[in-house]
């Protein structure tokens, strides 16, 4: 694939051949946000206008915490909370009394909103048109895309659910025939793990010698293949 702007975030998410390239696509788009949002980016009028409306999400404010730079999430939350009083309570600059039913009508929506997850969907969609694009032009990257180990559930559903509106239809075919086979076949290899660490707690299989295989961690990549966060093993994992 020939690295440009636009190819090199699915370049990274593709080369390693490790779990599921567009979790590794998402991990390294919300990285990239996390960086800029707590950078000089936290500074400019509009951003900070986007941030003060929107908030975050518990996870994002959670990877903020852990931020060098806790200043900038300190400022944040200072206009943050200023934006709530005079929005939300209709407090401050806003002169007029809001409803209590509008109040916590809009409360409410303020969970469901997060600047990062806005911008890391933003990513995802210009990411998954060049992932449709570069599939249907480059047979390097269509062997590439069938390399890889697994495609997590939610990714499968999101990549596939697109490519009608993306692609002629002997590539749109040809890319739904090879995810869905990395997704059966991760799910049986998972399925297998699973009954296997099932069956290692039937007494017969309890003496020193058991081998539990790949089984240990069965329950946890299971659930990370049906959630949808399954970008990498412990050795290639992103930093």
């Amino acid at each position: 694939m020939r690295d440009d702007i636009c190819t090199i975030p699915v370049s990274e998410g593709f080369e390693p051949k490790d779990g599921c390239p567009l979790c590794r696509m998402r991990a390294i788009a919300e990285k990239r946000v996390i960086t800029y949002i707590m950078g000089a980016a936290m500074m400019e009028p509009d951003i900070r206008m986007k941030t003060n409306e929107m908030g975050f999400c518990s996870d994002h404010y959670a990877m903020m915490r852990k931020a060098n730079n806790r200043l900038s999430l300190a400022l944040m939350l200072d206009s943050h909370l200023t934006e709530i009083k005079e929005d939300i309570l209709g407090e401050g600059k806003k002169i007029f009394k809001q409803s209590d039913k509008k109040c916590a009508y809009k409360a409410v929506e303020l969970e469901h909103t997060c600047f990062v997850c806005d911008r890391m969907n933003y990513g995802m969609e210009h990411m998954l048109d060049t992932v449709y694009r570069v599939y249907e032009k480059e047979p390097s990257f269509q062997q590439l895309f069938s390399e890889q180990t697994a495609l997590c559930l939610p990714h499968y559903a999101l990549l596939v659910s697109n490519i009608p509106d993306r692609m002629d239809k002997k590539a749109a075919d040809r890319m739904k025939s090879a995810a869905r086979k990395l997704v059966s076949d991760y799910a049986d290899e998972l399925k297998a793990d699973v009954r296997h660490f099932c069956d290692m707690f039937d007494y017969r299989n309890n003496g020193e010698d058991a081998d539990w295989g790949n089984s240990r961690d069965a329950i946890e990549r299971t659930i990370a293949f049906l959630n949808g966060d399954l970008p990498e093993s412990k050795k290639n994992k992103i930093r």
